[in-house]
């Protein structure tokens, strides 16, 4: 059983940054991994991605420019740099693995083991 697991929420102020971490146990298929995220009363919502070999990474366009997905030196581990934090980046952020290559990295149907989310409040 495939366990996904994330940390380094927490709370922040508007400007400031946050680093999330996401380690998924040996996952096979695994095309990639993904950060979602999902704020009260809406719908989860694709944030960033990171395709395998080459390494190519996707981002919504609310955190161009701010947020840095990256691969970690331990397999199937990622990071997700958070700079230039707004209130509105407020949510759950979950990880999760891609093992359905069929699907554009943005759909969350092309995701599997999802972990069990972790907060980031940005205050104003």
């Amino acid at each position: 059983q495939v366990h996904t697991v994330e940390s380094g929420g927490g709370l922040v102020q508007a400007g400031g940054s946050l680093r999330l971490s996401c380690a998924a146990s040996d996952p096979d298929p695994s095309y990639g991994m993904g950060w979602f995220r999902q704020a009260p009363g809406k719908e989860r919502e694709f944030v960033a991605g990171l395709r395998w070999d080459p390494d190519t990474a996707y981002y919504t366009d609310s955190v161009k420019g701010r947020f840095t997905i990256s691969r970690d030196t331990a397999k199937n581990t990622i990071v997700l740099q958070m700079s230039s934090l707004k209130p509105e980046d407020t949510a759950v952020y979950y990880c999760a693995v891609r093992t359905r290559a069929g699907y554009p990295a943005d759909n969350p149907l092309g995701y599997e083991h999802w972990g069990q989310g972790t907060q980031v409040t940005v205050s104003s």
